[in-house]
């Protein structure tokens, strides 16, 4: 069974960090592009950053460039998302989600085969 948990949400100051982790199981990394996508309550789903099977590529959202890193841990099967500088506008459900192309979907949501449950970033102004 595939799973995608995400974790390192929570609740902080504009222009503080945070570090997100999406830990696969059922499936590898060296098979799946994982992307990161956020949803905040009345908007619509959008795609933040994603990277590739050998996390040699990535890309980014011009709403996070320069503010967001994305990296994989290929090893321990997780991919992360470094979160610093940020917003209010940043407050919304961050899920992480897997496709088994070569990248052909980037921040597209609808080529995502698996996703997680989501966590919950929240930023105070």
């Amino acid at each position: 069974e595939v799973q995608l948990v995400e974790s390192g949400g929570g609740l902080v100051q504009a222009g503080g960090s945070l570090r997100l982790s999406c830990a696969a199981s059922g499936l590898s990394l060296d098979d799946y592009v994982i992307g990161w996508f956020r949803q905040a309550p009345g908007k619509e789903r959008e795609g933040v950053s994603w990277i590739s099977r050998t996390g040699g590529f990535t890309d980014y959202a011009d709403f996070v460039k320069g503010r967001f890193t994305i990296s994989s841990d290929n090893a321990k099967n997780t991919v992360y998302l470094q979160m610093n500088n940020l917003k209010p506008d940043d407050t919304a459900l961050y899920y992480c989600a897997a496709e088994p192309t070569w990248g052909h979907y980037g921040l597209r949501a609808a080529g995502y085969d698996y996703w997680g449950q989501g966590t919950q970033v929240t930023v105070s102004s």
